[in-house]
C-alpha cells in the first residue's frame, strides 16, 4: 500500500474510533433532530475540514522538532486525549437523553448550516479527534493524506449520527465506548513515549 494511502486509512481508523462516542456524534445527532439532515451535514462537513486543516498544520509544525522531541509531543497529545475520554466516559449518564430535541424547525438551508458549521466548530476545539489527527500528522508526515482520512473519518460519523444517530445513542453505553477509546489512546501515548525513550 502506496505510503500515503496508509496515512490515509491509519487516520480514518483512529479518528473514527475516537469520534464515534464523541460529543460532536451527539451535537450533530442533536442538530438532526431538530432540522434537515441534509444541511447539518453539510455544515457539520465543513466544520470538521477545517479542523482538520487546523489540527494538521499544528501537527506539521511538530514534525520539525528533533525526533525524540517529536515522540514526546505526540505522547503528550494522545496522553491528553485519554485523559479526555475516560473522564467523560466516567462522568457521563449511561444514555444520553435526546428526546427534548425531538421537535424539528422548519429553518432556511443556510441558517441551519451556518448553524451547524458554528456548533461543530467550536466543540471541536481540543477535542480528542483534534489531537489524534495533530498527533497522526505529525508522527506520519503525511498532512494531506492525515487531512483526507480524518475528514473522511468525521463526515462518516456525522452521516451516522443525522441518519441513525438516535438508535446508536439508545443502544449503545456511550460512556463505555469512551472508556475503550481512552484506553486506546493511552497505550499510543505509551507507545510513542516508549519510542522517545529509545530515540
Amino acid at each position: 500500500m502506496p505510503p500515503s494511502l496508509s496515512a490515509a486509512a491509519i487516520a480514518f481508523v483512529v479518528v473514527l474510533l475516537v469520534e464515534l462516542p464523541d460529543k460532536t456524534l451527539v451535537a450533530s445527532l442533536v442538530l438532526s433532530t431538530r432540522y434537515r439532515p441534509r444541511p447539518v451535514l453539510v455544515g457539520v462537513s465543513v466544520a470538521f475540514a477545517v479542523q482538520c486543516v487546523i489540527a494538521v498544520s499544528a501537527g506539521g509544525l511538530l514534525h520539525l522538532l528533533p525526533r525524540w522531541a517529536l515522540e514526546v509531543a505526540v505522547a503528550l497529545l494522545f496522553a491528553s486525549g485519554a485523559a479526555l475520554l475516560l473522564r467523560e466516559g466516567f462522568s457521563e449518564p449511561e444514555h444520553v437523553d435526546v428526546e427534548e430535541h425531538a421537535a424539528r424547525e422548519a429553518a432556511p438551508m443556510r441558517r441551519v448550516v451556518l448553524t451547524s458549521f458554528g456548533v461543530i466548530f467550536a466543540a471541536e476545539w481540543g477535542d480528542a479527534s483534534q489531537l489524534a489527527t495533530a498527533a497522526l500528522a505529525a508522527r506520519l508526515g503525511r498532512p494531506v493524506a492525515v487531512v483526507l482520512g480524518a475528514w473522511l473519518a468525521l463526515t462518516a460519523v456525522a452521516a451516522v449520527a443525522v441518519v441513525a444517530g438516535r438508535v446508536i445513542v439508545r443502544r449503545v453505553p456511550v460512556r463505555t465506548v469512551h472508556r475503550v477509546a481512552g484506553v486506546l489512546f493511552a497505550v499510543l501515548a505509551a507507545a510513542a513515549t516508549l519510542s522517545a525513550v529509545r530515540s
